[in-house]
């Protein structure tokens, strides 16, 4: 058993970690601070091919596995650039893992190296208003019009919509009275954001501003059947796939954002002086900064062993929902304390650790919350019946 990185993995750390010291604290403060997404950064990332850093290597991407694209990920949010750098890539890294993995060869070749290039964003759109988590109640449909569908419906919580170009969405092929299984009739397509059938609308919010969360009202959607991933009725299946290595990103990235509050918080227990001593030197103010260290550090190894039985194909969804459990919890108790740590400093917008404390929330609440996932602990590694 080795917890130490390769060498290969070691360069991509520290690849990540030079791009983003092009863009420090004031470049994210500004960017939250306008509500503007940060493009510059997108395309730093991009020129330097790190957006197809999972995908394959035919398609322009670097063919490596969600063990190094959670190391990218959670270096972004370390460096200070925290969950708003992270979400600006996230949809990158992960969203089209179903092209990937049940899209065609022509899909491939068509849909890829946009995404991988930096040309083309892309949104998720699966969660409805009325549906929530229940994502077999979903509303949205799609209906067959000769060699296109006509998609119409509603999705909520849809990040960079408002930059997008593409998105991969989720819609009712077969009315759910009419499927034998509940999983069935939902089908899975990559296409056009097409604002002239897409009312794109932002949600204020209180967080991560720099990065848009939107909901959509989608009125008869031109869909090219060459725009189905897989076959029609198996997008709920197709989604799945996706979903571990979406919470071990999200695991990953929230302990990189606890230990930037970390960073902050024991530098400036360092240096302020009260009572002629450092604050740093009082036990009420180690004490927390070394729980919140452990903690993270804990949530860490449970992030990366999910990640790695993630790339050896190896059964991983009690993991990875537990790395995301524990890196949301852990960097939430970071990010209060830092906060704490600065005192009334730490309430003001110069210190960054406000944004830290705003943004941690989304890693708690998305794309599961923390209740859903101790439901799935405790029924499926604890054998205890199902609560829902």
């Amino acid at each position: 058993m080795d917890f130490s990185l390769s060498s290969e993995q070691t360069a991509i750390r520290s690849a990540i970690e030079r791009i983003c010291g092009r863009f420090g604290d004031d470049y994210w403060r500004g960017k939250d601070r306008e509500g503007e997404f940060p493009h510059e950064f997108h395309r730093a990332i991009a020129a330097d091919g790190w957006l197809g850093i999972a995908m394959p290597q035919e398609y322009g991407g670097a063919g490596l596995g969600v063990t190094e694209a959670a190391l990218m990920m959670q270096a972004v949010a370390e460096s200070g650039a925290g969950l708003s750098g992270a979400s600006a890539l996230h949809m990158n890294i992960f969203g089209l893992n179903p092209v990937v993995v049940f899209g065609s060869g022509e899909q491939k070749k068509r849909m890829l190296p946009p995404l991988i290039a930096g040309d083309d964003k892309a949104c998720f759109a699966v969660t409805e208003p009325d549906a929530g988590l229940d994502t077999l109640k979903l509303k949205t449909k799609a209906v067959r019009d000769g060699d296109r569908y006509l998609l119409s419906g509603q999705k909520i919580w849809i990040s960079t919509a408002q930059v997008a170009s593409k998105m991969l969405i989720l819609a009712r092929t077969t009315p759910l009275e009419q499927v034998k299984r509940k999983t069935e009739g939902l089908s899975l397509f990559y296409t056009a954001l097409d604002r002239r059938h897409v009312d794109v609308r932002e949600i204020e919010k209180m967080g991560r501003s720099a990065v848009d969360s939107n909901e959509l009202f989608i009125d008869k959607l031109p869909v090219p059947v060459a725009d189905r991933i897989g076959e029609e009725g198996r997008g709920f299946e197709y989604i799945l796939h996706g979903m571990n290595a979406e919470r071990i990103l999200i695991g990953a990235e929230a302990v990189g954002l606890g230990r930037a509050a970390l960073r902050k918080a024991a530098n400036y227990a360092k240096e302020r002086i009260v009572f002629d001593r450092p604050i740093g030197q009082n036990q009420a103010i180690q004490h927390p900064l070394a729980a919140c260290w452990m903690e993270l550090e804990a949530a860490n190894l449970m992030a990366f062993k999910a990640a790695t039985l993630y790339d050896q194909g190896a059964s991983c969804a009690a993991e990875a929902n537990a790395a995301k459990y524990l890196g949301a919890e852990a960097a939430f108790n970071a990010c209060q304390t830092a906060v704490m740590t600065h005192g009334g400093m730490g309430y003001a917008k110069e210190f960054h650790v406000e944004r830290y404390l705003r943004e941690v929330m989304i890693a708690r609440l998305a794309p599961v919350s923390p209740q859903m996932i101790l439901c799935f602990i405790a029924e499926k590694v604890l054998g205890l019946p199902k609560s829902y």
